[in-house]
């Protein structure tokens, strides 16, 4: 990892690691391009060949783009109720423990946070808070399977009152869905599965199939593809973030283990090669003792060779004079995970201000919240955390605004609505108003 000091060249690099380039792709990827499409594309053209494909011809084009993106010929779509049972029954009975107790703890923390239909009647508003109809979760598969995934995007849902929930995931090394996943599924309550992936997957459940039904929001990470196609159909269907590389920025002073901070690291950066493992440190000790843990312990992961690219290329071991400075670059760079390993952390903690999970002291590490910890890992990325919020229960909640005046209220409002219509032009608005408060006036006591 590279050691950087000072301020300003750390807030340098934070400033470049924060961008993140959709128009270009890998070498293999490019050459996948043009063997399917027959030409050079970039990924946001590809994606809209697929976007309009998917529209004009439902179901058959994800059997065709399955078959041409990921060399598969699926015999169906949708994997039935059956296929979930047998798959889950292949779980070693320990991970299907694991994955159970973390959706207790994931139900409890999401019930927690639930917010509720209000009325004030003396004041004549409020809200109602109402669920979505039906959502759909996307789940990456590829390289790796994520069970946890599958919880940690459900299980919200379903506390929120989402009546239906439908996830699309691609099969797992291009051979099937994992049955981790499918028993994640069972689990977290999920209705329907389909087995395909990519920005084909986003498409067929925004614009609906013959098979897939329409979702009125789509969630979930993914790779640039299914980013993209997120992006570029936000406003036909609700998206829940546009997601980039997953990103840690540990904050540590002297007294931190240069061991956990290691490992914390790493446990990032074996997510994929654009994962950004990040720490801030006011001690030079520290920096040096880091870097050589990571090289110790990059050679004990069975990802070792992604970590090490994201390691050397991504990740940045940052010194600065103060906690205070190393604070406002936290904020600056606005991490999806934010992991505070100080002698005094909850000291430092109301200076927060852009994190998408602030992980407090050596014992709640990252991974913790990944797996098990309660809130949603689906976070805001690439700097978004300035304005966007973990995935929860409001990522599923629609608000809608109640207006129940008595003619009490009204009649004291009445003035100022009217005399702010006309101001503006609107005279027939000033006029709804007018015309009810002639009426209350001629009515006998004032009232109707």
């Amino acid at each position: 990892m590279k050691i950087v000091r000072g301020y300003a060249k750390a807030k340098e690099i934070l400033s470049r690691a924060s961008s993140l380039d959709m128009e270009d792709a890998p070498p293999q990827v490019q050459a996948k391009i043009r063997e399917v499409f027959g030409e050079s594309l970039t990924p946001a053209q590809v994606v809209g060949r697929i976007l309009e494909k998917v529209w004009l011809e439902g179901d058959s084009a994800l059997l065709e783009l399955t078959r041409q993106l990921e060399g598969i010929e699926l015999k169906a779509l949708e994997v039935t109720p059956q296929e979930i049972a047998a798959a889950t029954k292949k779980v070693p009975p320990a991970l299907i423990e694991a994955l159970t107790l973390a959706s207790y703890r994931i139900k409890e923390f999401h019930e927690a946070s639930l917010p509720r239909t209000w009325m004030s009647f003396q004041k004549g508003y409020g809200e109602l808070v109402i669920p979505m109809h039906r959502v759909g979760l996307y789940i990456p598969g590829g390289t790796a399977a994520y069970p946890s995934s599958v919880l940690m995007t459900a299980i919200p849902a379903r506390v929120a009152g989402v009546r239906e929930v439908i996830l699309a995931t691609p099969a797992h090394n291009g051979v099937a869905i994992d049955p981790a996943v499918l028993a994640a599924a069972n689990i977290a309550g999920v209705d329907r599965v389909f087995r395909i992936g990519g920005a084909q997957a986003i498409a067929a459940m925004a614009y609906g199939t013959a098979t897939v039904p329409k979702v009125d929001i789509v969630c979930g990470p993914g790779n640039i593809f299914v980013t993209l196609a997120k992006k570029l159909l936000a406003g036909n269907v609700g998206v829940d973030g546009i997601y980039g590389p997953t990103e840690t920025l540990v904050i540590a002073d002297e007294t931190a283990y240069p061991s956990l901070c290691a490992a914390d690291l790493l446990a990032q950066a074996e997510h994929d090669i654009m994962a950004m493992p990040i720490i801030i440190t006011t001690s030079e000790r520290l920096a040096k003792e880091v870097k050589t843990e990571v090289e110790k312990q990059l050679l004990t992961l069975e990802r070792g060779e992604i970590a090490r690219f994201s390691i050397e290329k991504r990740g940045h071991i940052l010194i600065v004079d103060t906690l205070e400075e190393a604070i406002e670059l936290a904020n600056y760079f606005a991490p999806e995970h934010l992991c505070i390993m100080v002698k005094e952390p909850w000291g430092y903690l109301s200076q927060v201000k852009n994190a998408g999970g602030v992980f407090i002291g050596e014992f709640s590490p990252e991974v913790m919240g990944d797996y098990v910890a309660g809130p949603s890992h689906v976070m805001p990325t690439g700097g978004t955390a300035r304005f966007a919020s973990p995935m929860g229960v409001h990522t599923f909640l629609k608000r809608t605004a109640l207006v129940a005046l008595g003619p009490e209220t009204f009649r004291e409002l009445s003035k100022a609505a009217s005399l702010l219509g006309r101001a503006e032009g609107f005279t027939g608005h000033a006029k709804a108003v007018e015309i009810r408060t002639q009426l209350l006036d001629s009515s006998k006591g004032g009232t109707l």
